[in-house]
């Protein structure tokens, strides 16, 4: 990857009813991250929690957006015009139902999938070309509605794959910045707890 800034934001929807929930991976991920950095996320900017520190001298804000999931791309592309970071280093980590829950799954462009907060980002950037970690969150169940599998909590069995899998994406991010997409790529797509 460039040299220069990079934005790293997790995904997910902000209030206490949405904590640990299927559609905040992002939000896990970004908390690891936060504390192997010793960077505190909590300034509210950018339609978001925010935080910034150094990454083996790169310069990293890591992003909460707030808007809700469905408007992520407010969120982003206010920061990323503020802080003047080039789309390829503009880093998203989100949830993934094609995945199973702890598989990691790492690309460097692609379309939303139909993912509601990839389209807004997408539509925000007026580009697919952004890096992106997707976090395995397991298919919903055919009886249930995917709104409601979403934002329901995992279970006890998945808990550990998925502690694994925040971990791992976190590592992915150091990797990303540090070694490059492709080496990323090789080590944790795949990945599974």
């Amino acid at each position: 990857m460039e040299q220069g800034m990079y934005i790293i934001a997790g995904l997910g929807n902000p209030g206490k009813q949405y904590e640990s929930t299927r559609h905040n991976v992002g939000f896990c991920v970004i908390d690891i991250l936060a504390d192997r950095m010793g960077v505190c996320v909590e300034e509210k900017k950018h339609k978001a929690l925010c935080g910034r520190g150094i990454l083996e001298g790169h310069k990293i804000v890591l992003l909460k957006p707030q808007t809700f999931m469905n408007l992520s791309g407010e969120s982003i592309r206010g920061a990323a015009d503020y802080y003047k970071v080039e789309k390829e280093n503009i880093m998203i980590i989100y949830d993934d139902i094609s995945l199973e829950p702890g598989q990691l799954r790492i690309r460097k462009k692609g379309s939303a999938g139909g993912h509601n907060g990839i389209k807004n980002i997408i539509a925000h950037l007026g580009t697919q070309e952004f890096p992106r970690i997707k976090v395995g969150i397991g298919d919903k169940p055919r009886q249930m509605d995917l709104a409601d599998y979403v934002l329901s909590r995992f279970s006890k069995e998945d808990r550990a794959a998925m502690e694994d899998a925040f971990k791992a994406a976190a590592k992915a991010v150091e990797v990303m910045i540090t070694e490059g997409m492709d080496t990323a790529m090789n080590q944790f797509n795949g990945h599974k707890a």
